[in-house]
């Protein structure tokens, strides 16, 4: 990539981490199907420590966990081992215990029937099954402050068996859909996710950062997630996700570096391959990559903790679909993104796209709460634009 797109990169990086109200630090990269043609870090890891952000610093990356579960489940489709159209309950049991919630009585006890139709793998993998999350779910967060269901960043089990909030199939809500699919990995194949991810994923990537259970390397170079206040100061957390979890979400528990993601979002731009070996076939990439969610569509996020998450939603006034497992945007997007990319966010606002048809995929961290930080999304569009500004000045040279 050119010098303009470089210097205009560590612009957008040293901005984000100077303006007010800024972030604490910021690691951003760009690949092309071979290598990473951008790399770049600002700021802090942590504001009460002295170590600076580098390249190689660890985040939790939350929901970015969510493709690569996918992943997994689209190998075990390959090897004729998982029929995403066969109901769920086949493979993990425990999701057949679930009702539909149809509000409280007037007691404040949930409203309970059975769902109309079974929840399958293909509704999971698309968050049509009918979850949902406490911080985007007025009902659950009901239930988590009045009926003591544990939220998701327990990594329990039970925090997953919450009732749907619709029937299978009706509409997209995003929740733990992805989570239910990682127990359905681990149900076919016998293992612990994480040891699937490293055998089948991982090693062929050559993504050596990633994992569901901190080393003690890699939490020496671990970022800090900080909570953005109302006066738009940033106070460091204490969060970690528990070190040894009970389930390994495969919705949002993975810590990576942003270098090993830019492995995963090669394979997806070089239909499946990694540079140890293939992980999908080119067939499987290009099927996945397509809309899956029919004429339904991907809408708003609220905000209902104020602590995790604003209102959020990509390119608003925008038509988005969803994919085998990522965000489609049908338009041009703002930021000159093509129409048929794809891309998801964690809820620290970390942000990333892969744009197949030209080759080209991204990634932003940062380690911020609530999700939809103002000055983290600014920054990240910024930083997605001056990329496919200079892309488009290339096309014009």
């Amino acid at each position: 990539m050119s010098t303009g797109f470089n210097t205009a990169a560590n612009a957008v990086l040293d901005g984000v981490v100077t303006s007010s109200p800024r972030v604490p630090g910021v690691v951003a990269m760009v690949t092309d199907r071979h290598r990473n043609i951008y790399e770049g870090a600002a700021g802090k890891r942590r504001l009460d420590q002295a170590a600076e952000m580098t390249t190689d610093s660890v985040f939790a990356i939350f929901s970015t966990t969510k493709a690569i579960t996918g992943t997994a489940i689209l190998q075990l489709v390959e090897q004729g081992e998982l029929d995403l159209d066969a109901p769920a309950k086949s493979y993990a049991p425990d999701i057949g215990k679930l009702q539909v919630i149809d509000g409280f009585d007037a007691k404040g006890e949930p409203k309970l029937r059975p769902p109309k139709r079974e929840v399958t793998t293909r509704m999971l993998m698309v968050h049509t099954a009918g979850f949902g999350y406490d911080f985007f779910s007025q009902t659950y967060n009901r239930l988590a402050q009045e009926k003591g269901q544990p939220s998701v960043i327990t990594s329990s089990k039970a925090s997953l068996m919450t009732p749907l909030l619709f029937d299978p199939g009706d509409k997209w809500e995003y929740g733990t859909n992805i989570d239910w699919c990682g127990q359905i990995v681990e149900a076919i194949t016998e293992k612990r996710l994480g040891e699937v991810f490293k055998a089948r994923i991982f090693e062929p990537l050559g993504m050596k950062d990633t994992t569901f259970e901190l080393t003690a390397a890699m939490r020496a170079k671990l970022a800090g997630v900080h909570a953005r206040g109302a006066d738009g100061s940033l106070t460091p957390m204490d969060f970690e996700l528990p070190a040894n979890p009970e389930v390994h979400m495969g919705g949002h528990g993975l810590y990576a570096t942003v270098g090993d993601y830019m492995r995963f979002i090669r394979m997806w731009l070089n239909d499946g391959a990694g540079e140890n070996g293939r992980v999908l076939k080119p067939e499987t990439v290009r099927m996945a990559a397509q809309n899956h969610l029919g004429d339904k569509k991907v809408t708003a996020l609220p905000g209902v903790i104020p602590s995790l998450s604003n209102d959020a939603e990509f390119f608003p006034g925008q038509s988005k679909s969803w994919a085998l497992t990522f965000m489609i945007n049908d338009q041009q997007a703002p930021t000159g993104r093509p129409a048929g990319a794809l891309g998801w966010a964690g809820l620290a606002n970390l942000f990333y796209w892969i744009d197949r048809a030209n080759g080209f995929g991204g990634f932003w961290a940062t380690q911020i709460l609530p999700f939809g930080d103002p000055a983290s999304f600014v920054g990240y569009m910024n930083f997605e634009t001056a990329f496919y500004d200079s892309l488009k000045l290339r096309k014009a040279g």
